[in-house]
């Protein structure tokens, strides 16, 4: 099987970056979160698109 190493690194990277959180989701989250506001940079957050399914009034 073919690995290309940019994506092993990303995926070594990650996993390095969820131990120090001992995989805790809740504080990944938080912690990626605080980096996104420090950095500086805008972001956008858009409103989610809702699917209209035929024969339903919703």
């Amino acid at each position: 099987m073919w690995h290309d190493p940019i994506v092993d690194e990303i995926h070594k990277i990650r996993e390095e970056h969820a131990q120090k959180f001992n995989f805790d989701l809740k504080s990944i989250y938080g912690d990626l979160k605080e980096r996104e506001m420090k950095s500086g940079i805008q972001t956008v957050s858009l409103p989610i698109k809702r699917l209209q399914i035929e024969g339903t009034d919703s």
